[in-house]
């Protein structure tokens, strides 16, 4: 069974005093609540935050023992040199960052990043130790001309251009964000969210064969709530989910995790 996974991504929020706070209370939730933390202690399923980088430090600090991964919004595609402001993949490796976020929405369409820059980003991050969670998704006018398959194509398969099987198969996951349902409150029905993720998942075993694809974990994001996490995790190809404005507070965020592990209890 692939590993369920729950990633929060923080965007530009959270300064390192509110990131520690907001870890530090995370954890005392989990503590004390052991079909909560016993999932997580054990690899059934993995929760993730990925801070903004000033806060990296911050919430390593405070995770602790905790079984919650840290990981990074963004890298830069070489490993170092006279780059102002960016950050080297090898460098979020090295520091303890387990997932390195690449292809988000917003980096594509307000940072303008091109299919090749994210490309050679993708294959930055899969030379360190870290995993790469790729999104990729369509715009609602791509939607409503019937072109999502092309787009989630030609952004998926781009990227993946000389990338191995087992780099599939242990360091890289995907996050479908159809760009509509980001922070607008239209969340995609579960059957537009699973037939996105099922066709990630067609896209993958049609290059690389069936026992990859069926290892793949492939996340749902966009306008994810509490009320909405049960519904898209019985779908049979969305193994997470990526979560923005619900992974800000803590009570959200465990409503998730809370909804997302139930369905995995007899």
């Amino acid at each position: 069974m692939r590993t369920k996974m729950i990633a929060g991504n923080w965007k530009m929020h959270h300064r390192p005093q509110e990131a520690r706070a907001f870890v530090e209370e995370l954890g005392r939730v989990l503590w004390a609540r052991n079909e909560l933390y016993g999932p997580l202690k054990e690899g059934v399923a993995e929760a993730v935050l990925f801070p903004t980088a000033l806060s990296l430090a911050a919430v390593q600090d405070a995770l602790g023992d905790l079984p919650v991964s840290l990981g990074a919004q963004n890298a830069h595609w070489e490993d170092h040199g006279a780059f102002t402001g960016e950050i080297g993949a090898p460098m979020l490796a090295d520091f303890g960052c387990a997932y390195i976020l690449i292809g988000h929405s917003e980096r594509r369409h307000l940072f303008h990043e091109t299919e090749v820059e994210l490309a050679r980003k993708l294959r930055a991050v899969l030379s360190t130790s870290a995993r790469c969670l790729f999104c990729v998704g369509e715009l609602l006018e791509e939607r409503e001309a019937g072109k999502t398959h092309q787009v989630l194509e030609r952004q998926l398969l781009g990227a993946l251009e000389g990338v191995t099987i087992p780099d599939l198969t242990d360091r890289f996951a995907v996050a479908y964000e159809p760009v509509w349902a980001i922070g607008t409150g239209k969340t995609a029905s579960d059957g537009d969210a699973e037939e996105g993720c099922g066709y990630i998942r067609h896209l993958v075993a049609d290059r690389y064969g069936q026992e990859t694809a069926q290892h793949l974990q492939v996340l749902y994001g966009g306008s994810v709530k509490p009320g909405n996490t049960a519904g898209l995790m019985v779908q049979g190809d969305i193994d997470g989910l990526l979560v923005g404005g619900a992974s800000l507070e803590v009570p959200s965020f465990v409503g998730i995790l809370e909804a997302a592990l139930g369905i995995l209890r007899p």
